[in-house]
């Protein structure tokens, strides 16, 4: 299969907007490009004394709005093309979600299963003492994402405020409670997009206790989405997918009457891999990894890395199918796009259904900025005030501009940040 590109699908999905918004040409070129970006080699001594060299990226993709914001990823095939798309589509949830950042992301080629605890916390600090010039509360702000954690933001941070000399916990989102973490900000993400499915489950007429959903991907966004899709919407999550770090491979867990997401949880390791033969033990099925896609269920939430719904594998979407949840970032490619729009199948997009994580990264940084900090229940409760009103403002230019979901987020996000670069006299 052809190895896709996501930053040229996120300019693809920015020219049909461009088209529709009758954007100028040096907006135009503006956007399709980031504003800055920074490649670095990082040497870390390994625990056997001999030193290795990571590539490291960080993209600052538009700050018209606000400093910018987004996660660092550590993977073994990470790109620069992946990071900037992944700032280019932060670039838009941060609007779409109208708080006031714009939209970053970094990442280093590495296998984090492959390291110590030790050589990570080198391999932290080393990139933060290369990035800290550049970044900061009100320049560019990290938070964690795929193969990092909220200990690994704590590394990040503790370094960037050694070399400032002072405290300052703004300059990460993400970490730790016990460091000015925020309530919540764990399960944010998942929980936001069950917020918005829950939305779209309404305008669809349907009954949340009746649907059922399958899921892929099983890390700390899935395992929340299942969790919140049960606990709060009453539904039934009937299957689930994740990759097995042990073998190499990725396997489907399912139940008819529906997997109990807690339980899975309770089983699955710090990388989302769930232990097969305890699920085994426990009555799952067993199936391989692309099952989750075909399962005759009424909600698919894709909740790991981009291109998981494909031309190639679109077909094999059951026909029961109502809504599809983007947990991930990019899960959907152009071509499988304009399928599932055919068959009329309800998109709530990666910039909307996912920007639960960002928003309460925002109140983490409302409170470290005010050193005040809220209950569980306050911020869960804004949150879905938030998503809410995101999730309206693109439902109401869907139903204004008979465009699909993903063309009216667009239309809203990014209309957002021409507003903003047209006041600042960018343009």
């Amino acid at each position: 299969m052809e190895k896709l590109n996501p930053f040229k699908i996120a300019q693809e999905q920015l020219d049909n907007t461009a088209k529709l918004l009758g954007l100028d040409e040096a907006t135009h070129a503006i956007l399709r490009e980031p504003m800055m970006e920074f490649h670095f080699t990082i040497p870390v001594r390994m625990d056997s004394g001999k030193v290795k060299v990571f590539r490291g990226f960080r993209v600052q993709y538009n700050n018209a709005r606000g400093p910018c914001k987004g996660g660092i990823r550590f993977h073994p095939e990470e790109t620069i093309d992946t990071v900037r798309a992944l700032a280019a589509w932060m670039t838009w949830k941060t609007a779409v979600v109208n708080i006031p950042l714009g939209g970053g992301k970094g990442g280093i080629i590495v296998d984090p299963q492959k390291l110590s605890d030790r050589e990570k916390e080198r391999l932290c600090r080393s990139f933060m003492a290369a990035l800290w010039k550049n970044v900061g509360p009100f320049k560019d702000v990290m938070a964690p994402d795929v193969g990092t954690t909220a200990q690994m933001m704590g590394w990040m941070m503790d370094e960037y405020c050694k070399i400032q000399g002072e405290c300052c916990p703004g300059i990460i989102t993400g970490k730790p409670v016990e460091m000015g973490g925020s309530l919540g900000r764990k399960e944010a993400t998942g929980y936001g997009v069950i917020i918005t499915i829950r939305e779209a489950i309404k305008r669809l007429g349907l009954r949340p206790q009746e649907c059922t959903a399958s899921i892929m991907g099983f890390g700390n966004v899935g395992q929340s989405a299942a969790i919140n899709f049960v606990r709060h919407l009453g539904g039934k999550v009937i299957a689930v997918s994740c990759w097995d770090h042990k073998d190499t491979t990725s396997y489907t867990y399912s139940k008819n009457h529906g997997i109990d997401p807690e339980f899975l949880a309770s089983i699955t390791d710090q990388y989302g891999s769930i232990d097969k033969e305890k699920a085994k033990d426990a009555g799952y099925t067993v199936e391989n990894g692309d099952a989750w896609i075909s399962k005759d269920t009424d909600i698919l939430i894709p909740a790991a890395l981009e291109n998981a719904v494909t031309k190639e594998n679109v077909d094999n979407i059951n026909k029961r199918v109502k809504i599809i949840g983007e947990a991930a970032n990019g899960p959907t490619t152009p071509e499988a796009d304009k399928v599932l729009y055919k068959r009329g199948i309800f998109v709530v997009p990666d910039f909307l259904a996912n920007a639960g994580g960002v928003t309460v990264s925002y109140f983490e940084q409302v409170q470290n900025t005010y050193n005040f900090y809220w209950e569980l229940n306050d911020v869960q409760h804004m949150l879905d005030q938030k998503m809410t009103k995101a999730f309206g403002d693109v439902y109401a230019m869907h139903k204004e501009k008979k465009v699909d979901m993903r063309t009216a987020a667009y239309l809203v996000a990014v209309g957002r940040v021409v507003e903003a670069m047209k006041l600042r006299g960018w343009v």
